[in-house]
């Protein structure tokens, strides 16, 4: 029976309070990066505190569902970061509990966060888009409060363009005012100029009343019957003062939200089943349709049967009917005429296949959009328990509390994942990558991620051992490692000079023959290598020699000596003769082609540098020697 432990309280206490604390920050940091994208539409539109609260309420429930992963890395690296740096995650691990059956009541908690997020993407968010959707089209539609500027014209008032040359801030009285009125096209505008002027709206915000003082009138009386006439009526006005009314909608009105039903984020899981299922029909019918009319029309000629076919080939071949032969006696003006008819013909049938083909691929993206709105509920629902198995081992591996390191690594692994998944949406909503593979490369790149850490924290191990790494790449590289000997301060035998130089010669003449009869500087044989592998035990013995020698000649005091000693290369005793130990790993790099050319050249330049290290040993092996006899005639 699961029975809830003391522990088990206290770690998801410490977490609970962290999480609300975080995910507000978190919903507070999207919402203020979603605001930029619409600031435009809030600037200068005059909107209440009331529109504005639903729009910042609509924008708070889109956002919950990304808040929530982000709120769980975070809150995890800390929660564990603290019970790291405070040793208490020590006292947890000497109780004889794993870190796993720590991570037990967090795990309960984050399944029921992804319960809820999938419950809010379903429910909560298609309401939420749907209604943020229709509040943003009314508050675009909507028209900005009137501020006239200074010196430029201002085209905010519908069919009329103002000008002032200045304005009294406290009065509201406008000084050299220069209005282009357009009553139908340009040809009829209005041009009304007046010394001083004031505007006002009225007390039902539909319209603008403008009192304008001293000034004149100029208005183009053209009209639709005149219009051939060459002399054109105009009038010209002179007034002391006049008011004009103008329509100025300054007042706030809701849309209808049938305008974005047809948006998949507006939707619910089991409503774009339905969606995709209807939209399927549709266009299958409109193909069907296309393909009937393709069959009907002048530029498909069908074949009636084989006999038929090669009937025409034959008359065409045999000469009977040469197409070339009947154009060029026709007429110079019936050749054009042909040509023009031909040209007009073709262009009509791809503008006609342009737009049959532009009804279907709006078809086959809308069907794309439902797609990746239904798998991202999933997706982004999964990411609460990705990042949670991402934050509680990193943070106990780190053992880093507070908000320095912590949200550090939170945004880096938040930026890997947006990467991915915004690279993802935008090629599988192109119709470059499938739907399911591009929803899914964010969660793919993630969850290796997540059992790697969740395996180091379990294992106590250290992350990123550099030393550990840099050895790990300079094998898989092929890259050499110096030799270090250094003078030994207290030396105990002295080395056997007698029996060092019988053997460093035997070691040359082995290692000359190996060189000869292995062929090292040539290509190796690729069956061999992956299918017919046989162990090579020679240079284990050579290596095994010269180490031992090495080992002798390293109690000297000579320099010159143990500068040669290092010289000695550290000799790679496998890695020339096939890419793995086990014989199925060798097949499964072969049938795998790209794996199976980059360890077949890794083994291949393993060869090259084992035929140059031989010959290194030997020239060294003869310097030593060569050393060594001084040494004995002194």
């Amino acid at each position: 029976m699961l029975r809830i432990k003391k522990l088990d309280i206290f770690i998801a206490k410490q977490f609970g309070v962290l999480f609300i604390g975080t995910f507000f920050i978190c919903q507070f940091v999207l919402m203020m990066q979603f605001l930029w994208r619409y600031v435009d539409v809030l600037i200068g539109k005059g909107l209440s505190l009331e529109i504005m609260g639903q729009f910042f309420w609509y924008m708070g429930l889109m956002l919950m569902p990304q808040a929530f992963p982000l709120a769980i890395l975070l809150s995890s690296l800390i929660s564990f970061g603290n019970l790291g740096e405070s040793s208490e995650l020590t006292a947890i691990k000497a109780a004889g509990i794993s870190l796993i059956q720590s991570f037990r009541s967090l795990i309960f908690i984050t399944i029921i966060i992804s319960i809820g997020s999938f419950f809010f993407q379903n429910v909560v968010g298609p309401a939420a888009n749907k209604d943020f959707a229709t509040l943003l089209i009314s508050m675009k539609q909507k028209s900005p409060e009137l501020e006239i500027p200074e010196g430029i014209f201002y085209d905010g008032i519908p069919q009329t363009n103002i000008y002032v040359q200045k304005k009294d801030m406290k009065t509201g009285m406008l000084y050299g005012v220069m209005i282009y009125k357009m009553n139908g096209s340009y040809e009829d505008a209005a041009i009304i100029l007046a010394d001083s002027g004031m505007l006002r709206s009225t007390a039902e915000k539909k319209h603008l009343l403008l009192n304008l003082y001293s000034g004149e009138w100029f208005e183009n009386m053209q009209s639709q019957q005149l219009a051939s006439s060459a002399s054109v009526p105009y009038r010209r006005e002179t007034f002391e003062s006049k008011s004009i009314v103008l329509d100025f909608d300054s007042g706030f009105n809701m849309n209808d939200g049938s305008l974005i039903s047809g948006d998949a984020r507006a939707k619910s899981l089991s409503r774009i089943s339905r969606d995709i299922d209807s939209i399927n029909c549709v266009y299958d019918s409109v193909g069907h349709r296309f393909y009937s009319d393709a069959m009907r029309s002048d530029y498909y000629i069908p074949l009636t049967s084989k006999k038929d076919s090669m009937k025409a080939i034959s008359e065409t071949m045999n000469g009977k009917i040469n197409i070339d032969t009947v154009f060029a006696h026709i007429s110079s003006e019936k050749r054009q005429a042909i040509i023009n008819a031909a040209l007009n013909r073709s262009e009509m049938i791809y503008n006609t296949l342009q737009y049959k083909s532009f009804t279907t691929s709006d078809g086959d993206k809308t069907i794309r959009e439902h797609q990746i709105e239904a798998i991202n509920k999933f997706t982004l629902s999964l990411s609460c328990l990705i990042f949670f198995f991402i934050g509680a081992p990193l943070g106990a591996i780190i053992r880093k509390g507070g908000l320095g390191i912590p949200v550090i690594i939170s945004v880096i692994v938040f930026i890997i994942y947006y990467i991915f998944d915004n690279t993802g949406f935008r090629m599988a909503r192109g119709g470059m990558w499938a739907v399911w593979f591009g929803k899914s490369i964010a969660t793919g790149v993630l969850t290796p991620l997540a059992i790697f850490f969740t395996y180091k924290a379990n294992k106590d191990s250290v992350v990123f051992n550099f030393d550990v790494d840099r050895d790990i790449m300079r094998k898989l590289l092929g890259l050499k490692i110096q030799r270090m000997v250094y003078r030994k301060e207290v030396i105990i035998n002295d080395p056997d000079y007698a029996t060092d130089i019988i053997r460093l010669e035997k070691l040359s003449d082995n290692a000359t023959k190996y060189s000869k009869v292995h062929r090292l500087f040539m290509a190796p044989n690729i069956i061999k290598v992956f299918f017919k592998y046989k162990k090579d035990h020679i240079i284990e013995k050579l290596s095994t020699e010269m180490e031992e020698i090495i080992e002798d000649l390293s109690n000297t005091n000579d320099k010159i000596i143990l500068s040669e000693l290092n010289k000695y290369p550290i000799v790679s005793v496998k890695a020339h003769t096939r890419p793995f130990e086990h014989q199925w790993l060798n097949v499964m790099s072969a049938i795998l082609v790209p794996l199976g050319i980059f360890f077949y050249l890794r083994m291949w330049k393993f060869r090259l540098r084992l035929y140059f290290d031989l010959r290194t040993i030997s020239t060294t092996n003869s310097n030593i020697i060569e050393r060594i006899k001084e040494l004995n005639k002194k």
